[in-house]
């Protein structure tokens, strides 16, 4: 088998995954969804931001993990990622430092 074959091989294998999993996905990003609505809707202000602040991250990850098939990428595409995440997140959190101290 050429290579070339053996990479269409690989290809057409791809990572199925079931139609149940994508719709229990889907149903919890409704529901951390409508909690992040809740929150900004009967709690405004630092509670509402606090709760789109936790639940956010859950949502991505989901998101990630599962719609763009990044639970079955090779490790070194995990740990970019999570790197770039968390340079991402030290910057989230220095801006939300110099916020609060204004």
């Amino acid at each position: 088998m050429s290579n070339h074959t053996a990479a269409a091989a690989h290809d057409s294998e791809g990572h199925i995954v079931s139609d149940g999993v994508f719709i229990l996905v889907w149903i919890a990003l409704l529901i951390l969804t409508g909690m992040t609505v809740g929150a900004s809707v009967y709690y405004p202000g630092k509670v509402g931001v606090g709760v789109a602040m936790i639940v956010t991250p859950i949502k991505a990850a989901l998101i990630l993990m599962y719609f763009m098939h990044l639970k079955y990428e090779k490790k070194v595409f995990v740990i970019m990622f999570l790197a770039a995440m968390g340079i991402f997140g030290v910057f989230l959190g220095l801006t939300f430092i110099d916020y609060l101290f204004r």
